[in-house]
């Protein structure tokens, strides 16, 4: 692979794995992953929530257990908002969707394992095209993890904020009656499963940048205003680690555009 591009704001959330410690209970309110066992596990999170994604790739993967979710969502994460290479964002992907697959299967209560297998197989079916990779059949593979994910861990945001991207991906690349027939997917749905990951987590810069998009997939140009607002309130959050603050920085940009 090639060499990582650095978190454009180094320093500015300087956490250690006893901040991190402290301070799981919010820094996880969207994924409900248990607080680690282990110093190494811990120490990948803390490299995770500082914006080191590279360190915490390698000490997460090191560590394993909870560890390896740090890692997998730091490679994620990487690679949907830095990685400015197509190719080498779409192996790093599917590594980790592979990972996690892995993981699911001798972990099948894992709740983080699903999501992470359908979030990365998810940002990587929108980077081969959505329709491509409904055709693949990964569109169904997608579905299925989130919606175990959500079963494990009903109060799971960010779960429902991918499945509800993903109705609104499909239905935006098919049109709603094949997205109704073949997938499953409904207009409704998604915007439900949006709404519900905001109420589990009303401060998501995330989850109000995926709600605007997806009601302008939706319902067009009309809901602009709306989606606007949206996208304002989301700039306005105070990051509380560095991905948040790649979130933030995508509602900001999605407004100068």
């Amino acid at each position: 692979m090639p060499k990582w591009t650095p978190f454009p704001h180094a320093g500015a959330y300087a956490f250690t794995p006893a901040t991190t410690k402290k301070n799981w209970a919010v820094l996880h309110r969207g994924d409900k992953e248990p607080l680690p066992r282990s110093a190494a596990e811990l120490a990948a999170w803390a490299h995770y929530h500082a914006g080191d994604f590279e360190q915490a790739e390698a000490a997460g993967l090191a560590a394993g257990g909870s560890g390896l979710m740090a890692a997998n969502k730091a490679a994620i994460v990487y690679a949907n908002y830095l990685e400015p290479r197509e190719k080498s964002r779409l192996e790093r992907l599917m590594a980790v969707a592979e990972r996690a697959h892995a993981q699911t299967e001798t972990e099948p209560n894992n709740a983080n394992a699903w999501f992470l297998h359908a979030y990365a197989l998810g940002r990587y079916s929108q980077g081969i095209s959505v329709a491509k990779a409904l055709a693949q059949g990964l569109g169904t593979k997608v579905k299925e993890a989130l919606e175990k994910t959500i079963a494990l861990v009903p109060d799971h945001a960010e779960a429902h904020i991918a499945l509800g991207m993903f109705h609104a991906d499909v239905i935006d690349k098919v049109g709603l009656l094949i997205a109704s027939m073949t997938y499953g997917v409904k207009k409704e749905e998604s915007l439900r499963l949006l709404r519900e990951a905001l109420r589990l987590m009303p401060e998501s810069s995330i989850g109000m940048v995926e709600y605007a998009n997806a009601l302008l997939m939706l319902e067009g140009e009309k809901l602009l205003p709306e989606a606007t607002a949206l996208y304002e309130k989301a700039g306005a959050i105070t990051p509380i680690d560095a991905a948040d603050r790649l979130a933030v920085d995508l509602a900001r940009s999605e407004l100068a555009d």
